[in-house]
């Protein structure tokens, strides 16, 4: 059985991190979050390859990763989605992270225990690893599922700061955002660690200032080190040992005054540079039609 005894808690208790299964240790204790950020595993170790850093490696991140087919794949995320639904405030919402892989078990899911799709997110990277078979389109984009827990109960949306984010227009479900850079990995490195670039702006999208936030997947906590950044309080749930140091490392950190200016500084600017653009779609020339249909 998990124990829910804090692996760490910053000083001043912003930010705790819990190490053991999310749904025994959810199970162990009664509290509401305002919000919810999960990335689960995607299922995606299949022996495959990919680049990075130039280099061909192997897509497998672990034992955790691998898929166990659809059926059960789909009951493991119907199982932590209903733990976590339990300790979400009933305004509150759920933000879940994939790729085609597990984002529509997790979005039948949602359906299947009464949560209100809100949006699928289209996160576009601007910097994606090079398809090696030149077979397929270049895997460029995750998803991101938001949803509140109740069908009729209105949720919270900060639409002005996103209009102002944007340069005053309204922000689309498509957001163009880099994928995680050299800097944010200063303690360490995670396979599958988000950027801060993307859950700043979900944070700030769903949530007031002093909400508390849970991740129940959380890795390297680049869910955790955004809401310290933006004033918010976070809840970590991790396994791993190694991925719990490099949180804790990570919120050690922010102890410094110059590492956080530093790390919005950066984070303004990303904002400021990938606002969304009218979409251009380039004219080929014109051709002559060979074929037509015998109708």
């Amino acid at each position: 059985m998990a124990s829910s005894t804090a692996y760490y808690k910053s000083a001043d208790r912003d930010f705790t991190l819990l190490k053991g299964d999310c749904v025994e240790l959810l199970d162990s204790f009664d509290f509401e979050f305002d919000m919810i950020f999960a990335d689960p595993p995607y299922h995606l170790s299949n022996g495959g390859i990919s680049i990075h850093s130039g280099r061909m490696v192997s897509v497998n991140k672990g034992e955790w990763d691998k898929s166990k087919g659809f059926e059960e794949d789909y009951r493991f995320d119907k199982k932590w989605l209903q733990a976590c639904r339990k300790h979400l405030r009933k305004d509150g919402t759920i933000w879940v992270s994939g790729t085609y892989h597990n984002i529509f078990s997790v979005a039948r899911c949602l359906s299947e225990l009464d949560f209100k799709i809100l949006n699928c997110i289209t996160w576009v990277k601007t910097n994606p690893p090079p398809n090696l078979s030149c077979r397929y389109f270049t895997y460029s984009a995750e998803y991101i599922l938001w949803a509140r827990k109740e069908q009729r109960t209105a949720h919270f949306y900060n639409y002005g700061l996103m209009k102002e984010i944007n340069g005053g227009t309204q922000m689309r479900d498509v957001w163009t955002l880099p994928a995680i850079a050299p800097w944010e990995k200063s303690c360490g490195k995670h396979p599958t660690q988000k950027p801060l670039c993307v859950l700043s702006r979900i944070i700030q999208a769903s949530t007031k200032p002093n909400a508390w936030i849970l991740d129940p997947f959380a890795g390297s906590s680049t869910t955790g080190i955004a809401s310290t950044l933006l004033g918010r309080r976070f809840l970590g749930i991790e396994q791993e040992s190694a991925f719990l140091e490099i949180s804790k490392a990570r919120r050690k950190e922010l102890d410094s005054y110059e590492r956080r200016k530093e790390l919005l500084e950066k984070l303004e600017k990303q904002a400021k540079l990938f606002q969304d653009s009218d979409t251009r779609v380039l004219k080929e020339p014109d051709v002559h039609i060979e074929r037509d249909l015998p109708l």
